[in-house]
């Protein structure tokens, strides 16, 4: 998921007119990013069913993995924000990078141990890495060209959290899950030490993985160290008083934008937490098969991405966001109700028309709000816990429905109900309020 920070920053643009010369390797480095927050946040659907074999946990017990994550978002937010303001943008991203690498480091006596509290508290850990990073990161991606086309080159970067979101199942397919299932009877009939060796064993195919992956994160905060990179001006760019952090909420398109960030976010990771079992359930497909589809869905996903900002040319953003949560609801039903390849199909088309939404809310609750935009952002990006809260809440209700999966996608559906609301009404601007 990407997070733009959208405050009242001006930046000391290159002298060139495109991307030429010193400008272009630290684009291409700073667009790395982006691949590398969106494999950590994809490989966690793979996580999700893995560590719930390994763990002998329940479903709402597996959805603890997003809530460590995201939680680390909320907490995160505007320490971030401090550090930035501390230490800089380039020592920020430094980092962000090595506390992610802690992180993925600590699987491995994650996985020794076979301590799911252990696990939940490197992917914390994890998270409070991609909050920094990310709050990091999005303004380099502005910065490295000219500021007439700062927007075109964050959406490319940012086109990079769909590609992981297509590679990070492929990966964790190959490295991380094993395609070994065994039903409640045959774990039963197993001697202790059996069970407890295929446990450990499960367990530990996550560390490699993580290994790799934090070792590329060291090495990168190496070369963002030795690197020179674009330095950041702050100005004021108007000379209007903010308001308090809890204020700025009389804008009521903010207030409701926020609201729909927090449904459109629980949605995302409800829709992916649950891919690969639904797949399992629904289609009978075996789990790496499963796995497989959520690369598809991936793909799907990032496509989404790019017809969405081509269309977007022709559509006004709001309409085409509420065109999207109509389809969505209905490929929600379909997963609801649906036999068979059709739940795949519904699940990766949800995929594709939620791709736009997040940056789309992001910029309607952002309309008009001048030198409020800052904090505006800073609550945007806090409404992110809802991908910490609704899994739990979806994962709760597969567990009352004696693990139907399918119908834990009711809760995506109300999400895109919610977010319906908001591209038809709630993001009315209200004109007195901005003047």
């Amino acid at each position: 998921m990407q997070t733009t920070n959208q405050g009242s920053h001006s930046f000391e643009a290159p002298k060139q007119t495109s991307l030429v010369g010193k400008q272009m390797f630290p684009f291409i480095l700073i667009t790395f990013l982006f691949f590398l927050w969106g494999m950590a946040h994809n490989l966690d659907s793979i996580l999700i069913p893995h560590l719930k074999k390994a763990c002998e946990l329940n479903n709402r017990q597996s959805t603890l993995i997003d809530t460590a994550v995201f939680f680390a978002y909320f907490i995160m937010a505007i320490p971030a924000g401090m550090i930035i303001k501390r230490f800089g943008y380039k020592n920020s991203i430094i980092t962000g990078l090595l506390v992610f690498a802690i992180g993925a480091f600590l699987f491995v006596p994650a996985a020794n141990t076979r301590m799911y509290e252990l696990f939940l508290f490197a992917l914390f850990v994890i998270g409070c890495g991609l909050t920094i990073l990310e709050t990091s990161a999005n303004p380099y991606a502005a910065i490295l060209g000219p500021p007439e086309s700062s927007s075109k080159r964050l959406n490319l970067a940012a086109s990079f959290n769909g590609l992981a979101a297509m590679v990070a199942p492929v990966v964790g397919s190959l490295f991380i899950l094993s395609g070994t299932n065994h039903t409640p009877d045959e774990m039963a009939a197993m001697s202790e030490a059996t069970k407890a060796a295929y446990l450990l064993g499960e367990a530990a195919s996550v560390k490699m993985p993580y290994i790799v992956l934090g070792s590329v994160l060291i090495l990168v905060a190496a070369v963002v160290y030795f690197m020179k990179l674009p330095k950041l001006k702050i100005e004021a760019t108007d000379s209007e008083v903010k308001p308090g952090f809890f204020s700025v909420l009389k804008f009521s398109h903010l207030s409701w934008a926020v609201v729909a960030q927090f449904f459109y976010v629980g949605a995302q990771v409800c829709v992916t937490s649950f891919f690969i079992r639904a797949a399992q359930q629904g289609a009978g497909l075996d789990e790496k098969t499963a796995a497989y589809y959520l690369g598809v869905y991936g793909f799907l996903f990032m496509a989404g991405r790019f017809v969405g900002t081509f269309l977007l040319k022709f559509i006004k953003d709001y309409v085409l966001l509420s065109m999207y949560c109509v389809l969505s609801v209905l490929l929600s039903l379909v997963a609801i109700y649906g036999e068979g390849i059709h739940v795949i199909y519904a699940l990766g088309g949800l995929g594709f028309f939620m791709s736009i939404m997040f940056p789309t809310i992001f910029s309607l609750g952002l309309v008009g709000l001048k030198s409020n935009t800052e904090t505006g952002s800073s609550w945007l990006v806090m409404s992110i816990v809802g991908g910490a809260i609704l899994p739990y809440a979806m994962g709760t209700l597969i567990d009352v429905k004696h693990d139907d999966i399918q119908s834990g996608y009711i809760i995506p559906l109300v999400c895109f109900l919610v977010i319906l609301y908001f591209g038809v009404f709630g993001r009315k601007v209200k004109k007195e309020k901005i003047q």
